[in-house]
C-alpha cells in the first residue's frame, strides 16, 4: 500500500471541471487532474431518477493532502452535494508514485 490517493468527482460542465482542476494543481494539492469529458450519470436524486451529462475528474493526491482536496471540491462546487471519493493507490511505478509526493505541498 502507497500513501497516494486517487479522487474521483464530477462536475457539470467542462469550465467547472477546469476551474476545479486548476486550483487543485495551482494549491499544490495535486499532482494531476484529468478531465474525462461527456460521462452520463445517472442516479437518484431527492426521490427522482436524474439524469446528467458530467466532467470525471480521477485527482492524483496523497493521503495528507485528501481533506484539503475535499474541502476544495466543497468550496468551488456547484453541486449541492458534489461527489468526492477518494481510493487508496496500492501500488504503481516507483518513479510515477515518488513524482505525486513531489508535487504535493
Amino acid at each position: 500500500m502507497t500513501d497516494m490517493r486517487l479522487v474521483l468527482t464530477t462536475a457539470g460542465s467542462v469550465d467547472e471541471a477546469r476551474r476545479i482542476a486548476e486550483a487543485l494543481v495551482d494549491r499544490m494539492l495535486a499532482a494531476c487532474v484529468n478531465i474525462v469529458p461527456k460521462a452520463v450519470s445517472i442516479y437518484r436524486w431527492k426521490g427522482k431518477v436524474e439524469e446528467a451529462e458530467e466532467w470525471l475528474l480521477w485527482i492524483k493526491t496523497t493521503a495528507a493532502a485528501y481533506e484539503r482536496v475535499r474541502d476544495t471540491i466543497k468550496e468551488m462546487h456547484s453541486y449541492e452535494l458534489p461527489e468526492c471519493l477518494c481510493l487508496v493507490v496500492e501500488d504503481g511505478s516507483a518513479e510515477y508514485l515518488k513524482w505525486i509526493e513531489s508535487s504535493i505541498a
